[in-house]
């Protein structure tokens, strides 16, 4: 099933979706007489990846999931976006997002971006709450060495005790992180780190559980920039980028609610 659903995310992200129908016009341009329907479809078919190579499509894709949960900016032991007392809180739990182990290069180009800007979020939260505890979680997936233990030894290298680590490195996906890491927290309040388009559907999964994250978003996409430069008027693999991230949060969130997951 999740090798399913991971080829069927493949086959509807951008690049290959505008091929898809590229490919189908241009079948319909030499193999048939319908050379207005093979036009139509090809001219579709650039239409589509030219939308999707500017950011201001995919950005308002984005903006949806991205500004669900506000950011956790802690001042002392108080959480000023939500004005809570997270004093108490002992678990940190920060969701990998990507590793490929590769002995031959350096620790830190083991992870993703997208994992590696997680990972700091989670050290910074962890230093501004004393006695907490850092739970990394990620498989293997399709890796021989978990991502848990890629990102424990990235943590390691840049100063942060062994002891302050549990590593969670069974799970294949957000859904099966959630019931893993559900007897590690117990029933009490914990910090979920994760990317700000990951986190509404990562949320929604943990919560079902009855468990109770308080969210901490980073590895944000849509950047306002405050002023304007010549590769905003271009397209870019950025904006590719975007809408390919931003579908796999939205069919991932499809298929958690025909599971019944959330």
């Amino acid at each position: 099933m999740f090798v399913l659903k991971k080829i069927i995310s493949q086959l509807f992200s951008p690049a290959p979706l505008c091929l898809e129908i590229l490919l189908v016009g241009l079948f319909f341009l030499w193999f048939t007489r319908k050379q207005r329907t093979g036009r139509i479809i090809a001219s579709a078919g650039v239409f589509i990846f030219l939308v999707m190579c500017y950011s201001a499509g995919p950005n308002i894709l984005l903006r949806q999931l991205e500004n669900k949960y506000p950011p956790l900016c802690l001042s002392g032991t108080f959480d000023t976006a939500v004005g809570s007392d997270i004093s108490s809180v002992k678990w940190i739990v920060v969701l990998g997002g990507g590793h490929i182990s590769d002995p031959n290069i350096p620790i830190t180009s083991q992870i993703s971006e997208s994992t590696l800007v997680r990972l700091i979020e989670g050290i910074r939260l962890y230093k501004k709450i004393p006695g907490s505890k850092l739970i990394l979680s990620e498989g293997k997936v399709f890796d021989v060495v978990a991502g848990s233990e890629t990102m424990a030894e990235v943590a390691k290298a840049i100063g942060i005790n062994q002891e302050d680590l549990i590593l969670e490195s069974e799970s294949i996906d957000t859904a099966d992180e959630a019931q893993i890491i559900k007897p590690m927290v117990g029933d009490g309040k914990f910090i979920l780190v994760t990317s700000a388009v990951h986190m509404p559907r990562s949320v929604a999964l943990f919560e079902r559980l009855g468990m109770h994250p308080i969210p901490a978003p980073t590895d944000y996409l849509v950047i306002e920039s405050q002023s304007a430069s010549p590769g905003d008027f271009f397209p870019s693999s950025a904006g590719m980028k975007r809408v390919e991230v931003a579908l796999h949060e939205y069919i991932g969130l499809i298929w958690a609610k025909l599971r019944g997951q959330i």
